[in-house]
């Protein structure tokens, strides 16, 4: 089993019991099985069990778009686009930097103190979360089959979500792509970098943490209609941004970078908003089927990225980018009308946005 096909397991798997599970009582459990799993992984003695344990850990966190959903629940509706996005830009910045804090780990003791020290400051997360959670029932009691069978008929029933579901594929789609090929174009003969020199680009784009919990501000005053139109608009403006890079101009990929990052974040955050608002109840569900179709979109478009690249080369692969993002950018503009007219309904029973 691959690494991502287990991320897609326990979405499906363990995020929708954020809905039938007490929260405080669920991310308890998932934080403590993922630090006793670390522990393991730092204690193994060869690769086999190493690769067993780490497939655990993968399916175990998913403390994150569990999370999601529960802070959504506990802010009022006109928060829960910054909210959303401090969460995001959270999440981006401990990404960043684990893997850079992990590689000095591994250069000064050795490969087994990052899991260590991950496996400790998860059990310290852990007993915070359970004293400081209420103890609040769980949102629903359904059955575990009908739980796990849920993401797929929402989908079925809702617009919105299926609406955010596609945004989301695309432009994710175009952001794997990009990243995918782009340590090809460092690598290679035209720029003749070595793989440093991707992690030091990705540190860079650690400048974009602030921008979401600007964006949701912005999405939390005009709605998510808007920002998906302008972040759709933005991407396309950084695929022709990258394209410089084609002719060596790094500053042009730097910056076609930071747009595409700012963009993809500030669009998840959007599209997030709209979901939550769908149902009170279902939350995590919706979030099942929402980031189970993300991760989808970023799988595809590393495939057509990887298959893009040999044959068009980098310009090819812009162009790719440039064509996802055309596709909400359309559906925006066919199904909601022009910026003017966005007057979205953000789930039943809810006032709609105005610009």
């Amino acid at each position: 089993m691959s690494a991502r096909s287990s991320a897609l397991s326990s979405l499906f798997l363990l995020v929708p019991l954020g809905d039938r599970v007490p929260y405080r009582r669920l991310l308890t459990i998932l934080l403590t099985v993922t630090s006793g799993a670390l522990l393991l992984a730092a204690a193994a003695p060869a690769l086999p069990p190493l690769i067993g344990l780490s497939l655990m850990i993968g399916t175990a966190t998913v403390v994150a778009p569990i999370i999601g959903p529960m802070v959504a629940g506990m802010v009022p509706p006109e928060r829960r686009g910054v909210t959303t996005g401090l969460l995001l830009s959270g999440g981006t910045g401990g990404m960043l930097l684990s893997r850079t804090f992990s590689g000095y780990l591994v250069h000064w003791w050795s490969w087994r103190a990052p899991y260590v020290l991950s496996a400790a400051l998860l059990l310290i997360f852990a007993a915070w979360l359970h004293r400081v959670l209420p103890r609040a029932p769980a949102a629903t009691r359904p059955s575990v089959a009908g739980l796990l069978a849920e993401p797929v008929r929402l989908l079925t029933r809702e617009s919105d979500l299926r609406r955010s579901c596609l945004y989301q594929a695309a432009i994710f789609a175009g952001f794997s792509a990009t990243w995918t090929c782009l340590a090809l174009l460092l690598t290679g003969p035209a720029y003749g970098y070595d793989p440093r020199a991707v992690g030091l680009l990705a540190l860079v784009n650690a400048a974009t943490m602030p921008a979401t919990p600007v964006a949701g501000r912005l999405i939390d005053r005009h709605g998510p209609d808007l920002a998906n139109l302008v972040c759709a608009a933005a991407v396309v403006a950084s695929a022709a941004l990258l394209a410089t890079g084609a002719r060596g101009h790094l500053v042009g990929l730097v910056v076609g970078t930071l747009v595409l990052d700012v963009a993809m974040q500030s669009g998840m955050v959007a599209n997030q908003v709209r979901v939550y608002a769908i149902s009170d109840n279902a939350r995590s569900r919706l979030n099942t089927a929402y980031m189970t179709c993300a991760y989808i979109g970023g799988a595809v478009g590393s495939w057509l990225g990887l298959r893009c690249y040999p044959i068009f080369g980098w310009l090819g692969v812009c162009a790719l980018v440039g064509v996802l993002a055309l596709i909400p950018l359309a559906h925006v503009a066919l199904t909601r009308g022009l910026p003017g007219h966005f007057g979205t309904v953000a789930g039943r029973g809810r006032r709609g946005w105005r610009v």
